[in-house]
């Protein structure tokens, strides 16, 4: 008789990891990530691990309510199949709407038991290979010119190949912002904008094209998230390419985006996406449409970040990493998972599922 995997038992964790410094974007200041690591335990003796980090002004969610969520899911998927990703997700679905972040927590443990028991690496059983190198930028905290040109100075001399920098306030300051960086570290080293949605449409207009000539590869997510109508119209008008966040979470966001013509890139973030079954769909659609990806997170730990990176080997449609926040905690609490080499070169584990697990500690 064929017995079939089941789900035995499902732990919830609160993980508080506190920032060597505090950091600032448009949408406010933190200091730690409040996050909540999932492990699903099954009948043949596999255990599978996700972690999410909640953001309550994009996802509407703490690790407070998470982990009252969770609670919820764990009931309702005790004694599913977890290999049954695509119903465990429905029931996910059916039983609470939103709460995309602890979602993509137990859609990731999932995703680990499935390619633990396919003897997989993660990013093999999800179709991908890992020929391609895996590098990420390093993200300024937004704050004074001078203080953002000296931040930038350092991330360029560790090595790191792009740099990320945090605007959305005042568009005048911005603009001094970046050319305060310009000055400070030269015109070669490529950078990465993001708004967080901090500016109107003629503010995002007229940052843009004063940075025509600053080298910069994209600016993410310029204007408020529910004016994703008026995106194509800041697209149009901007030299620098135009990467949607916070208005793309799943693939029904992906969809209406890619139909208006509203942006030149997407970026991928499992919290946002619900995890790695949604975000798959993204990929294909983006696939279909020629529209480049990035694949980044918030303030997950490197089991989060581990999951990013093996998405991130998934489809050559993703060229762009945003993997940095683990560099960022005073602590590590991980076992196995990506690892940072030189020049911000990311690099894989080995094993088969995800790799990566909360340490004993």
């Amino acid at each position: 008789m064929f017995f079939k995997m089941k789900i035995t038992s499902i732990d919830l964790h609160p993980l508080i990891l506190k920032l060597k410094k505090p950091f600032t974007i448009s949408l406010g200041k933190v200091d730690a990530g409040h996050n909540v690591v999932v492990v699903i335990r099954t009948s043949e003796g596999i255990a599978g691990t996700g972690e999410c980090s909640p953001f309550l002004t994009i996802n509407g969610e703490s690790m407070e309510t998470a982990m009252v969520i969770g609670k919820y899911l764990a009931g309702a998927l005790d004694g599913a199949d977890p290999l049954d990703i695509e119903s465990c997700t429905a029931v996910m679905d059916r039983l609470v709407y939103g709460n995309s972040s602890i979602k993509s927590a137990f859609d990731m443990a999932l995703y680990d038991i499935a390619a633990q028991h396919a003897g997989l690496p993660l990013y093999a059983f999800l179709g991908g290979n890992d020929r391609k190198t895996l590098q990420t930028d390093y993200t300024i905290s937004m704050d004074t010119p001078g203080q953002m040109a000296a931040d930038a100075v350092w991330i360029r001399d560790a090595g790191f190949p792009f740099i990320k920098v945090k605007l959305g306030n005042d568009p005048a300051t911005d603009i001094l912002r970046v050319q305060a960086i310009r000055q400070a570290v030269g015109n070669d080293i490529p950078l990465r904008l993001d708004a967080n949605q901090g500016w109107d449409i003629p503010g995002a207009i007229k940052v843009l094209q004063a940075l025509e000539h600053a080298n910069i590869q994209y600016c993410e997510e310029p204007i408020p998230r529910w004016e994703y109508t008026e995106l194509e119209k800041v697209r149009s008008q901007s030299p620098v390419p135009v990467m949607a966040d916070e208005s793309c979470c799943d693939h029904h966001d992906a969809r209406r985006l890619i139909g208006l013509g509203a942006c030149d890139m997407i970026n991928i973030k499992l919290g946002k996406s619900g995890g790695i079954f949604k975000a798959m769909k993204i990929i294909r659609l983006a696939e279909e449409a020629g529209i480049p990806l990035m694949v980044g997170g918030f303030l997950e730990s490197r089991i989060g970040f581990t999951a990013s990176a093996h998405l991130a080997l998934a489809s050559d449609q993703i060229r762009y990493m945003d993997f940095d926040s683990p560099l960022m905690f005073d602590e590590d609490p991980v076992e196995g998972g990506i690892t940072y080499q030189a020049n911000g070169v990311v690099a894989m584990p080995v094993e088969p599922g995800l790799g990566a697990r909360l340490t004993e500690k």
